[in-house]
């Protein structure tokens, strides 16, 4: 029993270098994570899609396929997994962690940028480096879908206009017969430069605060 604790110990450690999570984080994380998977080691697409709080969210999708993004898991690999593991798990939630009082400027930027990535990579689906007016478009119509009944063409509009907008910022001097590609995630960082969101960027929906995972000791 000791031998056991102290390697679930050791492994917990092991982990909360790698995210930043403290032990008991981590240690409520788990239960979370077994109450998903039904006490299984790894968890499904289905699993997370049921989670009723999710039900009613645009991007839930995109959510959902982040989890299983290989290039959000700290791996430095790229496709997806079809389930995943704690350890996976744990490090795509690593990403809503807002920083602490003691975080240095150093850190706060990494973490944004981190934080970035990780939003870039849920529009850039097709993993080449570019959200492209397609992705742009589909992320449009899926953030509208709640909005009642909105043609087709509407969405496509409102993505035409926003990416154009998009593109006059990022690449001014454009000739009008230039093809704009789509957006890097050099651009991305420009168009959300100022944007503050350390500590807003979390979630809910695993029915755990993200906004009290915090570096150290958890919040009371």
């Amino acid at each position: 029993m000791g031998a056991s604790q102290t390697r679930t110990e050791h492994k917990y450690q092991d982990l909360a270098d790698k995210t930043g999570f403290s032990l008991e984080q981590i240690e409520n994380l788990h239960k979370r994570f077994q109450q998903l998977s039904d006490n299984e080691e790894t968890i499904s697409r289905e699993q997370l899609d049921s989670i009723p709080s999710l039900a009613n969210n645009p991007i839930r999708k995109q959510i959902i396929e982040a989890f299983f993004d290989k290039r959000n898991q700290h791996q430095n690999e790229v496709g997806s997994c079809e389930e995943i593991g704690f350890e996976q798990f744990l490090m795509v939630m690593s990403h809503f962690r807002p920083p602490s009082l003691k975080t240095t400027e150093e850190e706060k930027e990494a973490m944004r940028k981190e934080k970035l990535h990780f939003l870039f990579n849920m529009h850039d689906t097709d993993n080449d480096g570019t959200i492209t007016l397609v992705e742009y478009r589909k992320v449009v119509e899926e953030l509208l879908s709640k909005s009642g009944d909105i043609e087709q063409e509407t969405v496509k509009a409102i993505a035409d206009a926003a990416m154009l907008e998009v593109a006059s910022t990022n690449v001014p001097h454009m000739a009008p017969d230039e093809f704009y590609e789509g957006i890097t995630f050099e651009h991305f960082q420009q168009i959300l430069k100022g944007l503050e969101m350390e500590t807003r960027m979390h979630i809910r929906f695993l029915d755990v605060d993200t906004p009290t995972l915090r570096c150290g000791k958890s919040s009371s």
